[in-house]
């Protein structure tokens, strides 16, 4: 491993298709991919193969999409083959009962090992580049990496940990948790992790369901240049966890002889060079498992109760990450690949799988705006990204700040900006174009943890539209459906999934018959996945999504999408960020709702009646009447998860007078507290 410091810079069954319109649309892209990008993209070699094999008018994404959802079995099939996939065995069926939703089974006769298929690379080429907010800290290659995991793999298999046991981590995003999640996986232990912000009770929330019997920790983690001490919390956790055999303690903050005595109060604890000491490395023995096999244990943010414990298999997980790193993000052997993400988000999952693409997974733990708002662009400039993911928060939080990293940073092999988390307003793409890079494919997603991958996804080969998702994920029959459960085209309404995915959750933990699994995703139209999005699949092709159903406003019965309103908002200069909700009115009986607005100005602004008709104005102006707030408020701060994501349900609870489920998933719960009993809300 080398060590340095970082420059400074100051820089029901399906429904039939809604037919789609030939008219031109009359948008121009904001950007458009060069011949030779297209031409380059391993999208483009594996369509071109397809079409040749299955007699295909072309290979343009339009019909290849349209191919691979007619035909999944050939397709998820065909991606198996063309990616190489390791397993001892592949089998003759791919699908069973594939016309259940819930249901249906992928690969039944297969055996594999997701790890095996992650650590397929084994050179001296970088697995591992590690920032903090410091700057460069460390890299760990290949070969390295290998070896560490085969020490650890044996170190489980002496505590007699054995397939289906579950490993959890409470760690930070730093190798190591790549190191172990890899060393579980690879005997067929169930990973899971969260982030070393949450409190005792909300990791207790999240374990205390699974029943781990291995805790793996860091010391601590950095944010905002201060340092948080996490031992305390870790030896409360293990007390509410019975189950755990051994806690290995990973040093982060502090060396192993500041951490000795301290590790040495804490039960069943032990640092991690002790318990991998008197292991040397020897070849790995992959447990050759089933394609259901579990891999993961993901959670939901938990904002309206306890989270729920999404179990996702190892080969579905694995087909999906390989179609969506090599075919929609066009991550290539030796790619720089970076998200900004904790380990709590699924998002870590899809940066950690770019292993399986043999690129660089880049990692960084902290801050984004350390260094005036510039550490993640020094790091990308350092380092060579090709692909940079963020979330749409920081884009437009780099345009308030008046950063413009195109005047001071040279990323020529920037290949893909990535936005995920909340929709991606049109100006932000304006603001990436001209003050970030202008030959760049900026690719907003939406998807989720609940398919660990993406509806609405990326693609290098086709235009870019302001405001818009490029295409739909290959393989995933995604459609807008009405109330009726019509499909639609150029309207909004319900994003759908009509068809079965491999990466669809095996269930819920501790799900008895499915119950809770069914009504989550398959209740409004049964047979059909509902995702929970308010969304337009545009003439085009492209996808707009407009937030969350859940959250969708409905005053006077028409239903608004919050990002709608966001989209205008936010774009006002004196608003750092807001949050609409649906107020139930008149409080003494509601029979129907009005809209609010709660916006967070930036220092030295207040809300007067100038900057209110200011707001009001631009959201006429832009969406319609029925968009305009009923009352527009300030706050001093707005709830949000660990991830960022405005908790708008939880601001809703609270000034409609319900309770709210769950606080331990927020990043500042106490905001909460803002929105009771305020006086402008009475009238």
């Amino acid at each position: 491993m080398e060590k340095a410091k970082g420059k400074a810079k100051q820089k029901s069954k399906a429904k039939p298709r809604a037919k789609k319109s030939s008219k031109p649309t009359g948008i121009a892209p904001i950007w458009t991919p060069s011949a030779q990008a297209v031409e380059s993209a391993q999208i483009t070699q594996f369509a071109r193969g397809i079409a040749r094999k299955y007699h295909l008018d072309d290979h343009s994404y339009p019909v290849f999409y349209q191919w691979s959802v007619d035909h999944p079995e050939e397709f998820w099939s065909e991606l198996w083959d063309y990616c190489g996939v390791i397993a001892s065995r592949k089998g003759s069926t791919v699908l069973l009962d594939g016309a259940r939703m819930p249901g249906a089974k992928w690969f039944p006769e297969a055996r594999l090992n997701f790890a095996e298929n992650l650590l397929r690379r084994g050179d001296q080429g970088d697995a591992f580049v590690f920032w903090d907010e410091h700057g460069f800290q460390r890299r760990v290659s290949y070969s390295s990496l290998t070896s560490d995991v085969s020490r650890a793999q044996q170190a489980l298999k002496q505590l007699g940990l054995r397939p289906g046991d579950r490993a959890a981590a409470f760690i930070p995003n730093i190798p190591e948790a790549g190191l172990l999640a890899l060393a579980a996986l690879s005997d067929g232990i169930v990973w899971s992790s969260c982030s070393p912000d949450f409190g005792t009770s909300g990791v207790l929330d999240r374990f205390g369901q699974i029943e781990p019997k291995i805790l793996f920790v860091a010391d601590g983690y950095r944010y905002g240049g201060r340092e948080f001490d996490v031992l305390e919390r870790v030896a409360q956790i293990a007390e509410g966890l019975p189950s755990l055999r051994k806690i290995v303690v990973v040093p982060h903050l502090k060396s192993r002889r500041e951490l000795e005595e301290r590790v040495a109060d804490i039960p069943k604890a032990v640092l991690l060079d002790e318990w991998l000491r008197k292991f040397s490395p020897t070849e790995i023995a992959y447990a050759q498992l089933p394609f259901e096999h579990p891999a993961y244990i993901l959670f939901s943010s938990g904002t309206t109760g306890t989270p729920k414990c999404i179990v996702h298999g190892a080969g579905g997980a694995l087909l999906q990450a390989l179609k969506t790193l090599k075919f929609q993000f066009d991550v290539r052997p030796g790619d720089r690949l970076f998200y900004f993400c904790t380990t709590n988000w699924v998002v870590w999952n899809m940066l950690f799988h770019g292993l399986a693409a043999e690129a660089a997974v880049m990692l960084y733990d902290g801050s984004p705006f350390e260094r005036g708002g510039n550490i993640l662009f020094d790091y990308a400039e350092e380092e060579r990204f090709t692909q940079f993911g963020t979330s749409a928060k920081f884009i437009d939080s780099l345009e308030k700040r008046g950063l413009a990293p195109i005047e001071g940073y040279k990323l020529p092999q920037l290949r893909m900006i990535l936005s995920t988390g909340s929709p991606l307003v049109a100006e932000s793409y304006d603001y990436v174009y001209a003050k970030v890079k202008k030959d760049v494919c900026l690719a907003s997603i939406s998807g989720g943890t609940d398919i660990m991958a993406a509806f609405a996804d990326a693609n290098p080969t086709l235009p870019v539209y302001r405001g818009e998702i490029q295409c739909r994920s290959l393989a995933t029959a995604v459609e807008v459906y009405d109330e009726e459960g019509n499909a639609v085209v150029g309207k909004k309404g319900e994003l759908v999934c009509t068809k079965p995915i491999p990466s669809m959750p095996l269930g819920f933990w501790n799900d008895k018959g499915g119950e809770k699994y069914r009504l989550a995703y398959y209740d409004k139209f049964p047979g059909v996945w509902t995702h929970g999005d308010w969304s337009e699949l545009t003439e085009r092709g492209t996808m707009i999504v407009y937030g969350r159903s859940d959250a969708t406003l409905n005053p006077g019965g028409v239903r608004i999408g919050t990002a709608e309103i966001y989209r205008q908002v936010e774009k006002i200069d004196e608003v750092e960020e807001s949050v609409a909700i649906g107020q139930l009115w008149p409080p003494e009986n509601p029979t129907d709702t009005r809209v609010i607005l709660f916006v967070r100005l930036r220092p030295g602004f207040n809300l007067d009646e100038k900057l209110q008709e200011k707001i009001r104005a631009r959201i006429r102006d832009n969406t319609t009447p029925r968009h305009v707030p009923a009352k527009i408020v300030q706050v001093p701060d707005i709830p949000r998860t660990k991830n960022g994501k405005v908790v708008e349900l939880a601001v809703k609870s609270v000034v409609n007078g319900m309770p709210v489920g769950n606080t331990d998933a927020l990043a500042n719960p106490e905001a909460l507290k803002l929105f009771e009993n305020i006086p402008a809300l009475v009238a």
